[in-house]
């Protein structure tokens, strides 16, 4: 094996002992029985009872799960007629609605809420789950017309100009060739909508109304007043479900391609 090579994996284990190193040892501290992280290791489901009996943070989870579904499903359905309709029409102004996908993504979240807030003040809907929900919707939608306009770049239009020569409809079309094809996308925009909506702070924080926090805004708000390891547990149980869920996805849909 050559040095250039030892070099790259070596490189390669301590980008990966970057990244991981800091949550294994929180999710190792979620099972330590010491609330100061004392050494040596008591091993304890301390943390997950007192969670369990924690109905505040449950409550917030359940609302962040809640909101990102529905943040999800609508910046998804939307995101993807969006995309289709830039695929398939050409109209004027059709380049400049393009680019300004992107601002919303470079845009720091911090102005993003501050604009946010004064404008759902400004028509009267002030703060509340409905302006988190807007928001979130709001700051998912470029992501998924984003990707699903990548996955829509290698698709064949002579696949639907076939079909509407054999006689399909429009609706057809879509039904039978396109969305099969732009599926993969469809999922990975729905994945980053999801992520998005639930890991969201700054929005959250500046619209959501006191005593209706989102889980963000909640763990912010524990670690101020003074850190606990049921944050620990609680995040540990996150990490663990989107790691099963990116799993089971990609047991089903080829991201990557095939070798």
């Amino acid at each position: 094996m050559s040095g250039l090579r030892i070099a790259g994996y070596a490189w390669l284990a301590l980008v990966l002992v970057f990244l991981y190193a800091p949550i294994f040892v929180m999710a190792a501290m979620s099972f330590n029985a010491s609330p100061f992280y004392q050494l040596p290791f008591e091993a304890s489901f301390r943390w997950y009872e007192d969670l369990a009996a924690n109905t505040a943070i449950r409550a917030a989870a359940t609302r962040s799960v809640l909101i990102a579904l529905a943040a999800m499903t609508i910046a998804t359905v939307l995101g993807t007629a969006a995309a289709l309709a830039l695929f398939r029409y050409d109209f004027r102004g059709k380049r400049v609605l393009q680019v300004l996908l992107f601002p919303p993504i470079a845009i720091p979240w911090l102005i993003t809420g501050t604009a946010m807030l004064i404008f759902f003040f400004a028509i009267g809907l002030g703060r509340g789950t409905p302006a988190v929900l807007i928001g979130h919707v709001a700051l998912a939608l470029p992501y998924v017309i984003v990707v699903v306009n990548a996955r829509l770049a290698s698709f064949d239009r002579t696949l639907e100009e076939a079909a509407r020569a054999l006689g399909a409809g429009p609706w057809t079309v879509t039904r039978r060739v396109t969305l099969p094809w732009i599926a993969p996308g469809v999922v990975a925009g729905a994945l980053f909508a999801f992520a998005v909506s639930f890991d969201q702070f700054v929005v959250s924080y500046f619209l959501a109304k006191p005593g209706d926090a989102t889980l963000p805004v909640l763990i912010y708000t524990a670690i101020r007043k003074g850190f606990t390891p049921e944050i620990n547990a609680v995040s540990t149980l996150i990490i663990g479900a989107s790691m099963a869920l990116m799993l089971v996805v990609a047991r089903f849909f080829s991201f990557g391609g095939h070798r």
